[in-house]
């Protein structure tokens, strides 16, 4: 079965061709500045610079005639189903699930909880529609991992009344990554070593996920992804109080959101947002805010995992996974020092791109894991389940 899957962004459109069943890339497509002056696309069959790319369906167009020019398939019709990354399934949506009608307007409904996210996930769907009408299209929600968090781990200390008006809870985010090394770490401990585990998806953005028995039962991104710890440009935890003096301060509003979404976490701390910039900053230069801006992240990251480990009751497996948590190889160390768990020195400082398999990077318990993280592929298993 050929599964086409989609990651569309508010400027970009990222795609795969996976072969279901075999889980073989067949292609990989990038469209990068839809609805700016210029625009890219990058394959695994070559790049170009192209005209302006308007809209999503331009954007849709351009990669599939040119997954068409590589060979890899001779007709669109060769494609029996599209799997699309949707970000916010609310509390409705609890696993993927086939597109219709219905449940696209469900989504639409959802925008107001992910204005920035749900409608270019929606623009994806149109177009695939639009130009693949023969293909069955499934939506993955990044929500629905943590679906079987319980109330007193997903409710605010806030008035009821919110959460029954308008639905302000913790939804959690980056589930599809959560749920695939997960499943991954569980294939490689065993079922009984891999019962109490904690998640770690550190990128740009960063989430830490508390799983029990395959289940999400506590996760740190909340009601939107700025809730939990420090990341590249976002805050994380602190007093929200601090709005309010600000305002009394004379900063409007839509300036504190883009400040605490744009340009606070490492960037605030030390100009930064990358953390290989600080890592060559402090180790190269010795550059005191490049350290503190690490430091403030590892140590929230080790505060996240300890609360967890009162959750789960005990740790059986901690993975790392993300740009900076397959990477990072300091980041790590930091992190696990604060929590004393002895890591390998040898092994954590040889899992770099383009490293694709699982490595265990600890001498004891719990056993700590550097797994990659394949979001597509989670994807393009859960859209061939649904299709078959």
């Amino acid at each position: 079965m050929i599964l086409l899957i989609i990651n569309s962004g508010s400027s970009s459109l990222k795609l795969q061709v996976i072969d279901g069943g075999k889980w073989k890339v067949l292609y990989k497509g990038h469209v990068d500045g839809i609805g700016m002056p210029f625009c890219e696309y990058k394959s695994s069959h070559g790049n170009e610079d192209c005209k302006a790319i308007k809209t999503h369906h331009s954007a849709f167009k351009l990669a599939t005639t040119h997954l068409l020019k590589s060979g890899v398939i001779k007709d669109l019709k060769e494609i029996q189903a599209v799997g699309h990354r949707v970000v916010h399934g609310g509390e409705k949506y609890k696993s993927a699930i086939k597109v219709t009608p219905k449940i696209l307007e469900e989504i639409k409904k959802l925008s107001n909880l992910a204005p920035l996210h749900n409608p270019p996930n929606i623009e994806g769907i149109k177009a695939s529609q639009t130009l693949l009408p023969k293909a069955q299209n499934v939506a993955i929600f990044d929500t629905a991992f943590h679906s079987t968090l319980e109330e007193k781990a997903y409710l605010y200390g806030l008035p009821i009344e919110l959460y029954k008006k308008y639905g302000i809870r913790k939804y959690g985010f980056h589930g599809t990554s959560h749920k695939y090394v997960a499943g991954e770490a569980r294939t490689y401990l065993g079922a009984k070593k891999s019962k109490h585990m904690i998640t770690c998806h550190l990128g740009n953005g960063a989430s830490i996920t508390a799983i029990k028995n395959g289940k999400s039962i506590d996760t740190s991104m909340g009601f939107t992804p700025l809730e939990g710890v420090m990341m590249g440009t976002r805050t994380g935890d602190f007093d929200p109080a601090i709005i309010f003096h600000l305002t009394d301060k004379g900063m409007k509003p839509n300036k504190i959101y883009e400040m605490l979404n744009n340009e606070s976490g490492l960037k605030g701390i030390a100009g930064k947002s990358d953390v290989r910039d600080l890592r060559d900053a402090w180790f190269g230069k010795q550059d005191k805010k490049a350290k503190l801006a690490l430091d403030m992240y590892c140590y929230r990251i080790a505060k996240y995992i300890g609360a967890y480990l009162v959750a789960l009751g005990q740790l059986d497996a901690l993975v790392f996974t993300g740009g900076i948590g397959e990477n990072a190889w300091y980041i790590r160390k930091w992190v696990c020092d604060y929590l004393s768990i002895e890591l390998s020195d040898k092994k954590n400082k040889h899992t770099e791109f383009p490293n694709q398999k699982t490595v265990k990077i600890s001498h004891g318990k719990p056993a700590v894991l550097v797994i990659p993280t394949n979001e597509e592929l989670q994807i393009a298993k859960e859209t061939y389940e649904i299709i078959k």
